[in-house]
Parts: structure tokens; sequence; C-alpha cells
């Protein structure tokens, strides 16, 4: 005979729950961590541009684009970041215009009273300077890994404390952002049915992360004292430039002529 207890139906309904929170969350997490895993060598490094000649080609861009006053030498400037943009992948663009767009939007917005007093042409120019520095800092970090823009900053004798804080945050983001996500999946999957308001989580998990924060700051100083770490960066054996480079760099001195003559 069966006993009555293993026949009887035990199935477990749990009652409603909201996870909206937990899933943008998630979602906010997974993004930041994903974007920065495939620019710090977790991915395979695709040959293309020295991140030496990037830098130099950023640097000129939004120089010379602030500094330009004539609407002919901004529309060059802009016309220069949509051919840059035509070569990258349809991620990449995505990417660039999403962060172009919310920039000249905000600008739009904020000079939208000038505009009223009749100086449009202005506001149109500003938005559009805007427009194009956005898009150029953005197109950087998006198309060159982290560690390459790290070495050419080390070549060009960036202050090293600049280049470390650059390199100590991204890899806090990194690891912080992982525990960050380990502990709301555990916070979901143990709460089901049980906590109706998990905001209130949060707090609990931010006191979580600033400690282990401070005991990875601490593991991270051990760890250069063992190794000797004296705050230096050193830009590497330096690798020769190819053809692609040599045009780049050419076209920003054509750059740099044009706004001597129309530009300024």
């Amino acid at each position: 005979m069966t006993p009555a207890w293993l026949l009887r139906n035990e199935a477990y309904t749990p009652p409603s729950d909201s996870d909206a929170f937990l899933d943008r969350s998630v979602r906010s997490f997974l993004g930041v961590l994903s974007l920065i895993r495939s620019r710090t060598g977790y991915t395979r490094e695709r040959r293309g541009l020295d991140a030496r000649v990037k830098l130099v080609s950023t640097f000129v861009l939004i120089l010379f684009t602030s500094l330009a006053q004539r609407p002919l030498f901004v529309g060059l400037c802009g016309t220069v970041l949509l051919v840059s943009l035509s070569l990258c992948a349809a991620e990449v663009i995505v990417e660039v215009l999403k962060a172009c767009f919310a920039a000249g939007a905000f600008t739009a917005v904020i000079l939208l009273p000038s505009a009223f007093w009749g100086n449009t042409a202005g506001v149109l120019v500003v938005t559009v300077k805007v427009l194009i520095c956005v898009g150029v800092a953005r197109l950087l970090p998006a198309t060159t890994e982290w560690r390459a823009v790290t070495r050419g900053l080390g070549s060009f004798r960036v202050p090293d404390i600049f280049v470390l804080v650059l390199d100590l945050t991204l890899r806090y983001i990194a690891i912080l952002g992982a525990l960050s996500l380990d502990m709301l999946y555990a916070l979901r999957l143990r709460s089901v049915g049980r906590n109706h308001s998990k905001t209130r989580s949060l707090s609990g998990i931010a006191g979580t992360l600033f400690l282990k924060s401070r005991v990875v700051a601490e593991a991270t100083y051990a760890a250069m004292e063992c190794r000797c770490f004296s705050g230096t960066y050193r830009g590497g054996q330096p690798q020769a430039l190819g053809v692609a480079d040599a045009f780049v760099l050419s076209a920003d001195a054509a750059l740099i002529v044009v706004f001597a003559l129309i530009g300024a």
C-alpha cells in the first residue's frame, strides 16, 4: 500500500511578486560588464589603426572642432566623423549615434532660450560641435581596447597617476560589477514570493560592495608591493606604423592646415 502522504499533491505556487527593480538592475550591470570585458582583452583584438594614432586623431578633432568659428570647418569635421563611422561595424555606429543624439538633444534644450532671442545660428553651431566632439570621444573607446589606450597614453608621457586611476577604475568596475550581479541573482532566487519590496535590500548590497572594495583595494596594494610596482607606466616597445596609420596622420595634418586657412 502506498502511503497517503506520497499521493498528496504538494505543488507550490509562490504568490505574485515584483521583480522589475531586479530586472532593470541586472540588465544595467550586464550591459556595463559586457562593454568593459569586450575591450579589456577578454575578446580577440582585431587589427586596425594603432592606438597612438587614434589618440592623436581624437585630440586633433576635438580641439579644432571646439576652436572653429566658421560653420564650413565644423561641417568638414562632421564629414570626417561620418566617414570614420561608415568604416565601423553596425553595433559601433549605433552606440556612437546614441551618445551623439543624447548629448545633442541635451545641448539644444539648454540653449533653447538663446534661440528665442534670435541666436539660432549660434545654437545650431554649438549643438553640432557637441555632436561631433561627443561622437569622436565615443568612437575611440568603441573601437579600441582599454589596454591599448593605456599603452598609448604611456607612450605620450601622460602623468602616471592619471593612467593608474583610469586602469584601476576600469578593473574595479569589472570586479565589483560581477560581484553585484551575483548578489542580485542571489537576492532574486532567495526572495521568491516573500520580498515584495526588493529595493530595501539595496542598502545591504551597497554595504557589502563597500566592504568588498576595501578588501580588493588592500589586496591590490599588497600585490603592487610584492611586484615592486613603482607607479610608472611604460609605453612598451614602439611598433611600426602601417599605411593606414600614415594616411590618418596625413589627414590630421591636412585638417590643421585647413583650420589655419578657413577655420579660425
